[in-house]
């Protein structure tokens, strides 16, 4: 595939370019180096992978004319620095899941994941077809920063525990790593929460120092080895359905690029979006299985938690209704996942039932 049929392809055809081998000619103008940092530990599984993809395909795409430097968490500043590194240039890019960032904008979890919120493919539809990336774009303006999502994890689980979840109540006093909004619900039910970065969470729980962790699914999980610690794993989560990732660029910096590399950029993003949630997806059933042969107890939280965290989750979204902008995020998400949720569930979810129950999967 040459380089203008790969800047032809739509967002969503990005998976088919990633999957095809890209090369491209060298570009006329001069070279350059983009430091790019992250959230994640070297090494981490599929989220430290995706920042690589993401970094080798810039650099690969344009022939070494745009050169991506990957910097993982606290190789140049820490996990949940990166962000304030590239509005204020002492970096140029960053690969982070946005929600770490509410602190300076709540509107950023909808970039990642919204407890109760959309599926990664409920998000896809939102973000390149219903607006959900032009309200991105809106949301990094006021930071100086131009975002794409270049990642997803898919369907998070619901967490590790050092003791079983029977009720609400559980929760009550419970040291809990969760991140974002989906940490907020937490603590409604009386969770005392952190949010610490990923390459920390294994000594932390280990330590005593935390109770149970939310990290990322099977895969994931146990390449972090919480399995040597606890046997509790809840496997589906209220807060991460479908959780997105970023790609951020300082905004001064991507305007100084040529419109050639910064669709190069964008295309790649979309490319990583694709990639890393098949990357995902495809490792997390041999993951679980494993597990399971090791003697970790698969659980389902019980009807009351989930309502208890359902009824939290829209106390938590009604603190930030003052905010315009996050309301206006917010009623575009709702609107999209509700029309895209009606038809995904009276044609792919009818389907693999019936298939599971014919083929007895």
């Amino acid at each position: 595939m040459d380089r203008r049929t790969f800047l032809r392809n739509s967002a969503l055809g990005g998976s088919a370019a990633a999957a095809s081998g890209l090369a491209a000619p060298a570009y006329a103008q001069g070279n350059r180096t983009l430091t790019l940092v992250t959230t994640w530990g070297r090494g981490l599984a599929g989220v430290h992978d995706s920042a690589q993809y993401c970094a080798d395909k810039i650099t690969a795409l344009t022939d070494g004319a745009l050169t991506v430097d990957l910097k993982a968490a606290g190789e140049l500043v820490g996990a949940f620095e990166v962000f304030d590194a590239v509005t204020a240039g002492q970096a140029d890019m960053y690969h982070a899941a946005d929600y770490y960032f509410t602190g300076q904008h709540p509107a950023y979890q909808f970039f990642t994941s919204l407890p109760f919120g959309m599926t990664s493919q409920e998000l896809h539809n939102w973000y390149y077809h219903r607006g959900g990336q032009g309200l991105h774009d809106e949301l990094g303006q006021i930071f100086g920063l131009k975002s794409f999502l270049a990642g997803n994890t898919g369907a998070q689980a619901g967490g590790w525990f050092q003791k079983e979840i029977n009720g609400p109540e559980d929760f009550q006093g419970l040291r809990m790593r969760a991140p974002g909004q989906s940490g907020e619900v937490f603590a409604k039910l009386g969770a005392s929460v952190q949010n610490i970065p990923g390459a920390e969470v294994y000594q932390a729980l280990s330590s005593g120092a935390l109770d149970a962790v939310d990290w990322i699914g099977p895969w994931a999980d146990e390449a972090a080895g919480f399995q040597e610690i606890t046997k509790f794993y809840y496997t589906a989560s209220a807060g991460e359905p479908g959780p997105g990732i970023s790609l951020a660029t300082n905004r001064t910096v991507f305007e100084e690029l040529s419109p050639a590399h910064q669709q190069v950029i964008e295309q790649v993003s979309a490319a990583a979006n694709s990639w890393t949630l098949a990357l995902f997806v495809a490792n997390n059933a041999a993951a679980l299985g494993r597990l399971q042969q090791a003697g970790v107890r698969t659980l389902t939280f019980p009807d009351p938690v989930w309502d208890a965290l359902g009824a939290a989750s829209q106390e938590v979204y009604q603190e930030y209704m003052g905010d315009p902008l996050y309301k206006k995020i917010f009623d575009s998400y709702q609107t999209s996942m509700a029309s895209s949720a009606q038809w995904i569930e009276m044609s792919e979810q009818a389907y693999s039932r019936q298939r599971d129950r014919i083929l007895q999967m």
